[in-house]
Parts: C-alpha cells; sequence; structure tokens
C-alpha cells in the first residue's frame, strides 16, 4: 500500500471517413504478432500511454490536486493544461535551485501511507528526476505540434 501517481498522455486518433487519407491513423493492435481482433481499430478513439510513475512522492501529488484539481483529491482522473505542466517545472526547477524554498514552493503532503513528509534525499532525488520527465514531455509536446500532429491531452491520477 502507498501513495502510486501516474501521469498519463492521451492522444486523439479517431479516424472520421470526410478527413483526407493524410490525415488517418493506421492503428493495429497485436498480441505476440496475430493481429487482435477483438479490438476494432475504426473505433479506437484515443490513445493513453502511462507517461510517468512516481511512489509516495507526496509533495508533487499535493501540486497536482492544489493546482489541477481545485484541492479535491478523490482518486479521480486530472486534467493536466499544457501550461500547468509548464508552471509545474518551473516550480520544480525553482525548487532544486534553493531546496530552501521546498516548504513553501512544493511542500510535502501528508495523507494514508503517503510517505515521509521531510525534504530529505528522497525528496531532492525526486525533484530533479521529475524536471527530466516534464521537460522531455513538454518537448516532445512541442515538436508535435511544430510537425501538425495532435499532441495530446495530460492527466494526472494517483490511487493508495
Amino acid at each position: 500500500m502507498g501513495l502510486d501517481m501516474y501521469l498519463y498522455k492521451r492522444t486523439y486518433v479517431q479516424n472520421w471517413e470526410h478527413n483526407p487519407p493524410e490525415q488517418q491513423h493506421q492503428i493495429e493492435v497485436k498480441k505476440n504478432g496475430v493481429v487482435r481482433t477483438d479490438i476494432k481499430p475504426n473505433r479506437i478513439c484515443y490513445i493513453t500511454e502511462q507517461v510517468a510513475y512516481w511512489r509516495k512522492f507526496n509533495a508533487l501529488h499535493g501540486w497536482f490536486i492544489n493546482e489541477c484539481a481545485a484541492g479535491v483529491d478523490e482518486c479521480q482522473n486530472i486534467n493536466v493544461e499544457e501550461d500547468k505542466m509548464k508552471e509545474l517545472l518551473e516550480t520544480l526547477k525553482e525548487v532544486s535551485s534553493n531546496f530552501d524554498k521546498a516548504e513553501e514552493l512544493l511542500p510535502p503532503v501528508q495523507g494514508f501511507f503517503f510517505g515521509g513528509d521531510e525534504i530529505d534525499e528522497y525528496y531532492k532525488e525526486e525533484v530533479i528526476s521529475t524536471i527530466k520527465i516534464i521537460e522531455d514531455l513538454l518537448e516532445e509536446h512541442e515538436q508535435s505540434k511544430e510537425h501538425g500532429l495532435y499532441s495530446g491531452d495530460f492527466e494526472y491520477r494517483a490511487s493508495w
């Protein structure tokens, strides 16, 4: 038991008959090299990727809850706008440049099996690794937009 945290990217891939062929997605799901006939490509609307996972990084959980879910913490799916991802990145960078600001900018939160609430080495490692994760996701997002592709929405979910 404990706080498990997931960040997903949902990309819309619905094929519409009125779209020209160059705007159509080709979707095929295979298992062991064999096409799954129980999954109909024409019914697929979104592809959801798990792009990040954290365990007991309760300060980050608190940030998502307070900044993207109006303080409501019910293990719900939480939409995370691109601007919020950028804001999170800036917050993480500011904290990593001066961990004395951590309590103010990204404070640990308490909860049922949420882990420690200290600004310790685990906290610092999580901040630094999360910076890389968010930077990579935002770069990927920008590259998709530059190529005229819908780059997807981000969604956060936690469970404990």
